[in-house]
Parts: C-alpha cells; sequence; structure tokens
C-alpha cells in the first residue's frame, strides 16, 4: 500500500512533515486562574518531540465563563501569554512540531469539576459560574444557561478576537475554532440546542450565522497566509439533530470565509445521541464533508491503528489523521507508525541512538 501517513502537507504558508496531528485534549491542570503550569509543559513539551508534525492545545476558554471547569485553560487575559509562549518556544526548537491553539467557550456545558472530581455542575456559590448558551434551554441535568443579546455577542465575539492576538503573541502557527461537542458556537448550529427566532436562530442559514460571524472576524484578524481551522461536529447523533449534511453546507461557506481546514468529530449536544463506536466511525463525516465542500479535513476517532490511519489518506477520506487517546497511551505512536508502515522521519537527536532505523533526517 501507498504510504501517504509520511507524506509532507503544505496548508497556508505551514509546512508539515507528514500527516500526523495531536488532536485536542483537555488537561483539567491549570490554576484557578486559567494559566498554564509545568504540567502543561511538560505535556506538550513531550508530545512535540512524539514526531508529530502538529500539535493542538487543548480548548482554551475566550472568557472566564467559556471554561469547562475551573481547572481549565484560559487566554482571556494578556497574564496567560506568558505561560503558553513557554510551551510554543520548546516546541519549536529543532525536530519539533508546530503547535496550534483551540479557542473555545464551554456555553451551556460549562461549569463542572475536573472529570477524576466526578465532573458534576458547579453552582455558583458552589465554586461555579453562571453559564451562556445560544439559547435558554438547558443541556439535560444542567441549569438553564443565558440567552445572550445583542450586546453580550458582541462582548463574547470581541473576546474571541482578543484571543487570537493573544495566540498571535504566544507565537502558535494555528488557530483551531472549536464549533463541536455541545459546546458555545456549536449550540447555535445545532436545533437541538438553538430555540431562538432572530435572527441567530430558526433555519440552517440563521443557525450558522453567528459562527461564521466569529470565524469571519478571526479570519480579519490573522495572517492570510496563517492557518485558521475549525472543529465541529459533523453529527449529532440525535434525529431532528444537526447532520452531515447540515456540516458540508457550513464547510462550504467557512471555505467561502477563508477557512483552511475543518476537523469532523461527532455528537455532544444530547445525551440521547445512538453512536456505534469502533475504529474510523468518524472518518465517513470527514470524507463526505471532504468531497462535497472541497476543504480540507482532519479525520479524528479510534485511528490508532497506523494501517487504517494510512488507508483514510489513501482512499482520499482525510487530509490529516489526529490522534488523541492513543497518542496519550503512546507518546512515540508516530515512531511505532513509521516503523509499521517502513516510512521515514527526524528523531530528535537525543534519541536518534535508541531509534537507528530511523533516518534522522537533515533539517
Amino acid at each position: 500500500m501507498t504510504d501517504r501517513l509520511f507524506d509532507p502537507l503544505t496548508l497556508g504558508a505551514l509546512e508539515l512533515p507528514n500527516r500526523i496531528v495531536v488532536s485536542p485534549m483537555a488537561q483539567y491542570s491549570s490554576e484557578d486562574d486559567g494559566k498554564a503550569t509545568d504540567w502543561h509543559l511538560m505535556h506538550y513539551g513531550n508530545l512535540a518531540v512524539s514526531g508529530a508534525a502538529l500539535v493542538i492545545l487543548e480548548a482554551t476558554a475566550v472568557l472566564p465563563e467559556g471554561r469547562v471547569s475551573p481547572r481549565c485553560l484560559g487566554i482571556w487575559d494578556d497574564t496567560h501569554v506568558e505561560g503558553l509562549k513557554r510551551i510554543v518556544d520548546f516546541a519549536h526548537r529543532p525536530n519539533g512540531a508546530k503547535m496550534g491553539i483551540q479557542l473555545a467557550h464551554a456555553g451551556r456545558k460549562a461549569s463542572v469539576a475536573p472529570p477524576w472530581q466526578g465532573g458534576d455542575a458547579l453552582l455558583p456559590g458552589g465554586g461555579g459560574w453562571d453559564i451562556w448558551g445560544a439559547s435558554d434551554y438547558p443541556y439535560p441535568g444542567r441549569v438553564t444557561p443565558i440567552m445572550p443579546g445583542e450586546e453580550e455577542l458582541e462582548t463574547i465575539a470581541k473576546a474571541y478576537v482578543d484571543a487570537l492576538r493573544r495566540a498571535e503573541q504566544a507565537g502558535f502557527d494555528l488557530i483551531e475554532l472549536h464549533c463541536a461537542h455541545g459546546y458555545f458556537l456549536n449550540s447555535f448550529l445545532s436545533p437541538l440546542s438553538n430555540t431562538r427566532n432572530d435572527a441567530w436562530g430558526g433555519g440552517l442559514e440563521g443557525r450558522m450565522r453567528y459562527p461564521l460571524e466569529i470565524f469571519r472576524r478571526l479570519r480579519a484578524a490573522w495572517p492570510q497566509d496563517r492557518v485558521l481551522g475549525v472543529r465541529i461536529s459533523g453529527t449529532d447523533w440525535v434525529e431532528g439533530g444537526w447532520t452531515v449534511e447540515d456540516s458540508v453546507v457550513f464547510a462550504r461557506a467557512l471555505k467561502a470565509e477563508g477557512c483552511d481546514y475543518v476537523a469532523l468529530s461527532s455528537g455532544g449536544s444530547s445525551p440521547d445521541q445512538k453512536i456505534s463506536v469502533g475504529p474510523g466511525y468518524q472518518v465517513p463525516l470527514s470524507a463526505q464533508v471532504r468531497r462535497e465542500a472541497g476543504i480540507a479535513t482532519i479525520a479524528v476517532g479510534m485511528l490508532s491503528d497506523p494501517k487504517l490511519a494510512n488507508e483514510v489518506l489513501v482512499r482520499g477520506e482525510a487530509d490529516l489523521i489526529a490522534i488523541g487517546r492513543g497518542m496519550l497511551f503512546n507518546p512515540r505512536w508516530a515512531w511505532h507508525a513509521c516503523q509499521t508502515l517502513e516510512g521515514t522521519m527526524r528523531v530528535p537527536d537525543q534519541y536518534f541512538r535508541c531509534h537507528p532505523s530511523m533516518r534522522n533526517l537533515p533539517r
């Protein structure tokens, strides 16, 4: 079989030596003020020398109330830049990875305890805060969110742009806008969570309007040759919810606004979702959006088998492969994939003697 996983790829001005991406994964390890800690430096530093071409930081909140938990990373204040820049600077050393960051607002799924503390909702006065959604329709089992008016929507939009400028100061190579998993921007897209009857709701065009407005402002603030992508839920997996056909329409609109890629995840809007989980289960979403919207895609979801990951690329179902839990379990996943597929890749000079079968390619 043709080896595509270790082929280079150019997106905008971003040159990637292979097609492996470390998917954003929340660490719930910041201080209460949203600042990065030594854990983040260790975690992302380790992944930056894993052989993956690109590492995307976890969902990073553009406002304090946009955090999933009190321990989530933030980028709503200038004081956050220093800790993030420390991570990026380390990653940019020779044989390191390009670095992206996912800008996020958790919306009506915010204000919960970290998963190892139960993940239960935290109420104002009990360590939590007021939460926001596209409308005042709550996520089942959670409190009713605040539905923002025009003034609040403008405040949130400005926070996204301010966050992007801080990300630029920190040196990130790529920005990914989080529009998935039932979080704030996704809550506008899905008819399961958007019950508005104004310009920001109703039919598909109205439900797409606010996420597209946020993207448009980010694109205007980010250099045109710098990569700006979007993660979406390809489907809600619920009858009457968001569909892959909706995702194609949304991806076309994003492409028209200058979007470089779409990462296809799924679900998160409703606990009623019916998902048949298995290796590559979300790949058909990536394939359909890539084919029908004509935009580069990242496939994600149980793609830890190197042969399967490579097949997805060979079949033209994605342009990049994102590995999440597989990278946590095996931070040298890329090395082992390279051996399995008999590819070539760079390894850090400090590790080369442990992997003589790898070619230490010229920088």
